[in-house]
């Protein structure tokens, strides 16, 4: 099996992380996302919605969607503690906590970043002033992060889960909008920092 990917991506970092956390070893195939690689009619055929990550098994079935890759590799490798959770309830709060941050920060940031720089107005239109509230509805979510990690030493509970992948590479990604956990974030300013020195996110 391989991965499309460009690796300093969110959804393909996410990926990484994910499967690095397993020790799972994946080949990589790199796409050149900003030549417009991911928009011709043979990557099209891998992706249905042209973008990487894209899992491509060995009988050339494919899979896109970081997160309904991150589930493949959760079920097809079963380990004794399961990045999704193992009870109801942790399956929940996870699945939770990975979607408030994924819908609420990740994507927000992602079109901030997209509409502020214009890096593919060769290819969508790109309205800045979207991209400036966009910037602003990110900020005013974070709190809601630093909240929960006063009193959870993990973004979902008591263990690192897929929630803490995704609010990883938020922290990552929002570098490039002049974005960091500072002293309005204690909380999430201390957990990325002890995240920074996982093996999985120092890779």
């Amino acid at each position: 099996m391989k991965i499309y990917e460009l690796g300093p991506a969110p959804s393909a970092r996410r990926v990484s992380i994910f499967l690095a956390e397993n020790g799972i070893d994946v080949e990589r195939v790199h796409v050149d996302i900003l030549g417009g690689e991911n928009l011709s009619d043979e990557f099209r055929a891998k992706s249905l919605n042209a973008q990487i990550p894209v899992l491509e098994l060995d009988d050339g079935t494919t899979i896109c969607e970081s997160i309904a890759i991150c589930r493949y590799f959760d079920e097809a490798y079963p380990s004794d503690h399961s990045l999704f959770g193992n009870t109801p309830l942790e399956k929940a709060t996870i699945e939770m906590w990975q979607r408030l941050v994924e819908l609420k920060g990740l994507l927000v940031a992602m079109q901030a970043f997209r509409n502020i720089t214009g890096i593919y107005q060769d290819r969508e239109k790109c309205i800045s002033a979207w991209g400036d509230e966009s910037r602003q509805r990110l900020i005013e979510f974070l709190p809601t992060i630093d909240n929960q990690l006063a009193v959870s030493p993990f973004v979902a509970g008591e263990h690192f889960s897929v929630a803490d992948i995704t609010t990883v590479v938020l922290c990552e990604f929002m570098k490039n909008l002049e974005i960091e956990p500072d002293d309005s974030l204690p909380n999430l300013r201390e957990w990325y920092q002890q995240i920074l020195e996982r093996p999985s996110v120092k890779g």
